[in-house]
This record gives structure tokens, C-alpha cells and sequence, in this order.
């Protein structure tokens, strides 16, 4: 049976992070192979209890320090692999990638799957994003395989990376919509009457431009952002600063039945990030069926929207004008292609590639 170990995740269940997602679709439906699932300590839950059939845990310790906390973590992961020797290291995003040279050396085989750019982050100072751009470097190039879960990223590249890569873009489950509002009801919600956002309270997600936008809409009372900031509350803090009509909800890191309310209940739903890799959010959100304004960025044309429900990113004025538009139609649930977005294949097509870097000699 195929060994493969998981790197550069924080974990799950229940932990916040698009990349958390992907991992939390794929690995438990993999079949006949053993999943090492290497896990942050100071981000585990009573949730993250949970166990998996063909999945362990290796839990070690990180920080929450900005900049440190992926680099000591992913780290500490690769001298366990090393020691341990999977058939395969599986990494997620460049920034854990920049071992992958250190794995090669020590006869291990590596998959990379490339989330997102994270040097093009507004959080990352001039030393980090130098540091990601050199672990790009490092990652393409020492990786077996690289796996773009965006395909207009896969082609800035040359042929080379392409000559090892594939694109297996991120899935969606099927959503079934909740007929229960209480958790809107415990935060003075009224269902069908609000916006939404969902994301990590952090500036590549866009959502003080969705804040400072929705002051300018009278007719909309509430918009409820369902997110919680990674490592400091200094983002928070502006994004409440900017509500000066006090019309935002912020419910922190939400999951499971509450959000499920929140997406079957959402008049309308907004993606206001500048940068993005594949955002599964917007994926969610259209499998529950809602209308969209999203942002003009490449990994929202991964999707086929129409035209109207772009806005240019980081502008406040373009995206109230596209809000208040789709806001005032009429509004009901829109059935939207997602058949290219099935986990199922998504997971096959993963298994394929690890398994086939697994075998070559």
C-alpha cells in the first residue's frame, strides 16, 4: 500500500482555510493508501477530533507568528518524512515547497499542488514575499509533479513546468439547503434580507472595499462576512472601523449547520478578493444556488459567470454599483454548470498523479 504524507495544511476537521477544505474532500475518499496527515497543534478543536478511515495524524508544534509559522511547521514535517520515508510527500503551496529540494536529497518523491501565488498577498513585506518567490523557484523545479488547481496560473509558466504538471482544479460537494434559521435568528438576522461574504479575515480577501461599498446601498440593512483573522485582529478592527452605519455581522469561523443556513438564507453572495488561487467559497456559494458579485480577478473565470456579475477588484464605487444592480433583481435560485467541480474525479485525478510519481523509479 502507497504511503503518502501530507505537508503544508494546518489540518482538519474543523479548521478554517481554503486549503483545509481541498485536503478535507480529498485524502478521506482516496482508496488503498495510507494518508500521514501532518497537523498544526495550536489550530486543532475539539474537532479536529474526528478520525478517518486510511488517515493518521502527526500533530507538531507551530506558532501563529505572521511569516514563521508555515516555514517552522513544514520544517519539522519534512525531518519526520525524512526519517520516516513515505512513498510519496505531497505538499500544499510554495511556501512548505521551498524542503522540497531537501526531500529529492533524501531519495524521497514529491507532488506539489500549487493553491495560489502567496507572494502577491498585501500581508507578506518585502523579505517574505522574496522568500516565496525563491521557494516558487525551489518548488517548480524540484517537485516531481506540480498539480495547478488554477489553470491560468499553470500558464505563466514554460514549458518545462508544464511538461510536469497537471491541472485538477478544486471541487464542490452537492449542497442541500437548510430549512433552520436560528443561528440567523441568534444574530439578529433576517433571512433573505442580507449579503454575504465567507473568508479568512485577511486584506487579500477584499472586504474592506465590500464594507466601505455597502454603506453607499440603502436598501441593504445587513451583510454578514463569516470568517475569523488568521493570527491578529488589526484587519478586524479596520473592517469595523469602515462599518459606519453599523450594518456588518461579523460571525467569526463558521461551519458545519451554521453556515449552511447562512448560504440557503443569503439574498445575494459577494466575492470581493484581489487575490485569489481557486477560491472554493465562490464554488459553495453557487452550489447553494445564489446570485453573485464577484471580482474581476482570473480565478473567478475558472467559472463561467455573466458579465454583469463582474466588478473591477479593489474598488469600492464598482463594486456598489454592481451590488445595488443585482441586489434590486428578482431574485431567484440560479442552477449553475458545477459538473467540472465533482470531488469524486477531482480525488481519482489526485490519486492518479501521486500514484503514478509513486511507481516511476
Amino acid at each position: 500500500m502507497i504511503k503518502i504524507a501530507v505537508i503544508g495544511t494546518r489540518g482538519f476537521p474543523g479548521i478554517q482555510g481554503g486549503v483545509e477544505k481541498h485536503c478535507e474532500h480529498i485524502y478521506p475518499h482516496m482508496k488503498d493508501v495510507e494518508v500521514v496527515l501532518y497537523r498544526r497543534k495550536p489550530y486543532l478543536t475539539e474537532a479536529s477530533d474526528a478520525s478517518f478511515e486510511g488517515i493518521s495524524y502527526v500533530d507538531l508544534p507551530s506558532t501563529r507568528i505572521k511569516g514563521f509559522e508555515a516555514v517552522w511547521h513544514s520544517f519539522l514535517c519534512v525531518c519526520h518524512c525524512i526519517l520516516h520515508r513515505p512513498d510519496v510527500v505531497h505538499i500544499h503551496n510554495i511556501g512548505p515547497a521551498m524542503f522540497a529540494p531537501l526531500l529529492r536529497l533524501c531519495g524521497l518523491k514529491v507532488v506539489l499542488t500549487y493553491h495560489s501565488p502567496n507572494y502577491e498577498h498585501k500581508k507578506w513585506g518585502l523579505f517574505a514575499r522574496t522568500l516565496l518567490k525563491m521557494s516558487e523557484r525551489l518548488a517548480l523545479r524540484f517537485s516531481n509533479h506540480i498539480i495547478f488547481v488554477n489553470k491560468f496560473q499553470r500558464e505563466k509558466f514554460p514549458e518545462s513546468v508544464h511538461a510536469k504538471s497537471s491541472y485538477i482544479p478544486n471541487g464542490i460537494p452537492s449542497a442541500t439547503r437548510s430549512h433552520h434559521t436560528n443561528f440567523l435568528e441568534a444574530h439578529g438576522i433576517l433571512p433573505g434580507e442580507y449579503l454575504l461574504g465567507v473568508g479568512r479575515l485577511t486584506p487579500e480577501k477584499g472586504f474592506e472595499y465590500l464594507v466601505e461599498a455597502v454603506q453607499q446601498i440603502s436598501e441593504i440593512k445587513h451583510v454578514v462576512i463569516a470568517g475569523a483573522s488568521d493570527h491578529n485582529s488589526s484587519y478586524l478592527q479596520l473592517l469595523q472601523s469602515l462599518d459606519v452605519n453599523k450594518k456588518v455581522v461579523f460571525t467569526g469561523f463558521t461551519s458545519g449547520e451554521d453556515l449552511r443556513q447562512l448560504y440557503s438564507h443569503a439574498r445575494l453572495y459577494v466575492l470581493s478578493s484581489v487575490n485569489e488561487g481557486f477560491p472554493l467559497v465562490l464554488l459553495e456559494a453557487m452550489a447553494y444556488g445564489l446570485p453573485l458579485a464577484v471580482s474581476d480577478i482570473p480565478a473567478t473565470h475558472l467559472v463561467q459567470l455573466p458579465a454583469e456579475a463582474y466588478f473591477q477588484k479593489a474598488n469600492a464605487d464598482a463594486l456598489a454599483k454592481c451590488v445595488a444592480r443585482e441586489w434590486n433583481k428578482k431574485h431567484d435560485t440560479t442552477t449553475y454548470d458545477l459538473s467540472e467541480f465533482d470531488w469524486n474525479a477531482i480525488t481519482r485525478k489526485t490519486q492518479s498523479v501521486i500514484l503514478s510519481v509513486a511507481k516511476k523509479k
